[in-house]
């Protein structure tokens, strides 16, 4: 079975979205990891309030952030799932590292001494329709936002023997987390192992110059993403319909330069309903990838966590296609 037979199916399909049987590939998650309070407001939306309100509704704390959530997805597909990032050092460290180990993640955590651990509080409003209005507070000063160039080449033995290492774009945000991910790119790049890369926030359009996160891109072999995300990246419209996403892939293979990157491009309604999966041609012909699908999410589907499951699976899909190519 070559690449082009084994991508004739799309994802959803096989492996699917919960977990491959066939448990293959090492995957490292570098990224971030906080303590988070979620909470989902019941009949009332934040246009709403004009006032102080006390409500009651389902709250929980749990051990989060965009690593420790991509690899709680992981583990039901790849062989290892190691996460690298950096951590605080208080009363909440042990309940994290215990986090990682009841989930099946090797824990390669870097501690900076004396410091608290990283805060998120996500409150997501009621709406008739859809999944309603999400509003993340992210600690300005987590340790994550500090990894460095230097805790990266201490971990440059876990990111060459990985399969493939995942990025996200939050650690552009910080200067210094902004290099340390350029160094982990450079390091897979030169040694083999794959980089995907997560091109969030979504309006990181409007936080950051593309000059900052162009050459990033063009580090990845495979790049998630909103389609509207990346479409106001590079001075586009954002599309709509998937006519208007089929659109982008000359846009695209521009701000790439010469590589082939996997594109997973969300769109939808609530842009996650469905992907196209787009990779350019070979130069000398072949090869080129184009495969819209719907990814599964919909009215009655949970939305928390529904993202880095697809991810998974994905990434599963696409390393699986190239062993057999």
């Amino acid at each position: 079975m070559g690449t082009a037979e084994a991508t004739a199916r799309p994802p959803v399909v096989w492996p699917g979205l919960r977990g491959a049987a066939d448990r293959r590939f090492d995957l490292l998650v570098v990224g971030d990891v906080r303590l988070e309070m979620r909470v989902e407001l019941d009949g009332l939306r934040f246009a709403e309030l004009t006032a102080d309100r006390l409500v009651y509704a389902p709250a929980s704390a749990v051990v989060a952030g965009t690593a420790v959530n991509l690899a709680r997805s992981a583990v039901g597909y790849f062989r290892r799932v190691g996460l690298f990032a950096k951590i605080g050092d208080d009363d909440h460290t042990g309940s994290i590292r215990r986090e990682l180990n009841r989930i099946g993640v090797r824990d390669l955590c870097r501690v900076e001494t004396g410091v608290p651990n990283g805060v998120a509080v996500m409150v997501r409003d009621d709406a008739p329709a859809g999944p309603g209005v999400r509003l993340l507070v992210a600690d300005r000063d987590a340790p994550s936002r500090r990894l460095s160039e230097a805790d990266v080449r201490s971990a440059a033995a876990e990111i060459r023997a990985a399969d493939v290492v995942f990025l996200d774009g939050y650690a552009l945000l910080s200067p210094v987390s902004r290099a340390a991910t350029y160094a982990a790119a450079r390091i897979a790049a030169e040694s083999g192992t794959l980089v995907a890369f997560d091109l969030v926030p979504h309006d990181i359009d409007e936080r950051m110059p593309r000059s900052e996160v162009l050459p990033l891109l063009g580090l990845a072999d495979v790049i998630v993403t909103e389609a509207v995300t990346v479409a106001r990246l590079l001075g586009a419209p954002p599309p709509v319909t998937s006519a208007e996403t089929r659109a982008l892939p000359p846009l695209l293979d521009r701000a790439v330069g010469g590589r082939r990157p996997l594109w997973l491009l969300r769109f939808g309604e609530t842009n996650l309903e469905n992907v196209l999966a787009y990779r350019r041609e070979r130069e000398r012909g072949g090869g080129r990838l184009l495969l819209e699908y719907a990814s599964g999410y919909g009215e009655g589907v949970e939305r928390a966590g529904f993202g880095d499951r697809l991810t998974s699976c994905e990434l599963y899909w696409w390393l699986s296609a190239r062993s057999y190519g």
